[in-house]
């Protein structure tokens, strides 16, 4: 018996010994293949601090700062239960087990089984007496252990890159917060400045009206004409269209407000915009740091980076993967023999694998993971070009609006007191109608102007608190509440002596 095991000891060393050097050889031909695409460096477009740090567990609330409570209840709302940012919380939950599987897969792992065999063994078969011809009944019971020795870190790379795909749908969630509340500000500005055109659009109602009612007691006197009543009359039904138009505007608005914040169409019917504000202070220069923790940004970072693990992954299967088996337990034919110490068993067995021709899958998987990893690059840097962009253009239109808005004032407050003045000059039987007129179409275009530059000017900050992630630098804590020249400082309708 013992020269027969030496014989067979010395016939193993020869495959074993092959084996070993065909995994040598493998390995040795891994390719050195590489990503096509790299990364743009982020500090030569002006955009420094840019690192995989992991995303934060809330968004700024950057809406606070116009103190708005109404503001601030609606983006709570919203924020509770869209069904876009469940959605990528959804996801987020996805990846989140993935990594969770992927780590306990790269621990070693035990399992019990029971077996109960009950086998006739042919006569004339394998068995020799007495199981030739017999039933029998057999039986295991055994703990089970498995470990697949990660000596070449293709596992350590995988839980990496779901790491990755993790932290990055923690940004989608981020980013799908602020795209949420940026709609909700956009919408109640929009509702705002339906209300305030509105209101600019029934004071000058009431100034037609109460013109009408002036020209007609110069009709009366002699003083005017026809002409001028049916010029007068002709004016009310343009205002009334126009209040008619801005009701609509109104309606919309708060429908929209309502889908965002998962209410039915009608429940925000009697909501109004109590106060106007004036823009926050914003940046005159791209704050580096701060758009660096822009949100899609991160989640771009993250996908490059989780895209290299996956290349790592895909490079370590040129190399050989060890496992450790082994079982322990008690195995006999008859039951009542199984758990007696004589049919106690237990084995070990290590074991190496290497696939040595494969039809160049591995080659073909390794360029795979790296076209992902070019794409994912690609998307990066196209991220990063996106959003230095986007923060320049709004940066250049607010201080290109905040100009118009300087400019506006100024026009705004010449042609109101040419109005007085028209007005005065045709109550005094100065002046024509056509002049007053002329003049009042002047004032009512400044005010809608002024609104129109208001909302504008609101809208591009909040555009510009997007394209920062939220991560809007400002030294006032609070916007200040306006007084609204655009609408108030206009005469009102009693304002005509």
């Amino acid at each position: 018996m013992s020269d027969r095991f030496s014989r067979l000891r010395r016939a193993c060393r020869v495959p074993l010994s092959a084996l070993a050097l065909a995994a040598l050889t493998a390995c040795s031909t891994h390719p050195e293949l590489q990503a096509d695409v790299q990364a743009l460096d982020a500090g030569k477009l002006g955009v420094l601090g840019v690192q995989a740090k992991e995303p934060g567990d809330t968004l700024p609330a950057w809406w606070e700062g116009y103190g708005d409570p109404q503001l601030n209840a609606l983006m709570k709302q919203a924020l509770s239960g869209n069904p876009t940012v469940q959605v990528a919380q959804a996801r987020l939950r996805r990846v989140e087990a993935m990594e969770a599987a992927s780590r306990g897969a790269d621990k070693p792992q035990i399992q019990a089984s029971a077996e109960i065999d009950r086998q006739h063994f042919s006569r004339h078969g394998m068995y020799p007496p007495p199981l030739a011809g017999a039933s029998v009944t057999s039986g295991t019971l055994q703990l089970q252990g498995k470990w697949e020795l990660d000596l070449f870190g293709r596992q350590r790379a995988e839980i990496e890159s779901l790491v990755g795909q993790k932290r990055a749908a923690q940004a989608d969630v981020q980013a799908a917060r602020m795209v949420l509340s940026w709609n909700v500000a956009r919408a109640y500005l929009e509702l705002g400045r339906a209300q305030f055109q509105r209101e600019v659009s029934e004071r000058a109602l009431a100034q037609r009206e109460e013109m009408l009612g002036l020209i007609r007691q110069r009709v009366q006197a002699g003083l005017d004409t026809n002409v001028e009543l049916k010029q007068g009359e002709g004016a009310l039904p343009e205002a009334r269209t126009q209040i008619e138009a801005w009701d609509d505007e109104l309606t919309r608005m708060r429908h929209a407000l309502a889908m965002l914040t998962g209410q039915a169409p009608d429940a925000l019917g009697k909501l109004l915009v109590k106060d106007v504000v004036e823009p926050l202070p914003s940046p005159e220069h791209i704050p580096v740091d701060v758009l660096a923790r822009r949100p899609d940004v991160m989640a771009a970072l993250w996908r490059a980076q989780a895209a290299g693990h996956q290349v790592d992954a895909a490079r370590a299967l040129f190399y050989p993967n060890v496992d450790l088996v082994s079982y322990a337990g008690y195995n006999a034919i008859g039951l009542e023999q199984l758990i007696k110490p004589a049919s106690w068993q237990w084995g070990l067995m290590p074991a190496i694998h290497l696939p040595l021709f494969d039809g160049e899958q591995r080659v073909a998987n390794l360029q795979g993971k790296l076209a992902e990893q070019d794409v994912a690059l690609a998307n990066y840097n196209q991220t990063i070009l996106q959003a230095v962009q986007e923060v320049a253009d709004q940066i250049s239109t607010t201080q290109s609006v905040a100009r118009q808005r300087q400019d506006q004032r100024l026009a705004q407050k010449s042609v109101e007191a040419a109005y007085e003045l028209a007005v005065a000059r045709y109550k005094a039987g100065l002046g024509n109608y056509l002049t007053v007129l002329s003049v009042e179409s002047a004032v009512l275009t400044q005010r809608h102007k002024a609104i129109d530059l208001l909302t504008q000017a609101l809208d591009t900050q909040l555009n510009l608190i997007r394209a920062l992630g939220g991560h809007l630098q400002t030294t006032v804590p609070n916007a200040p509440t306006a007084s609204t020249d655009n609408t108030k400082a206009a005469p009102q309708a009693g304002d005509r002596s």
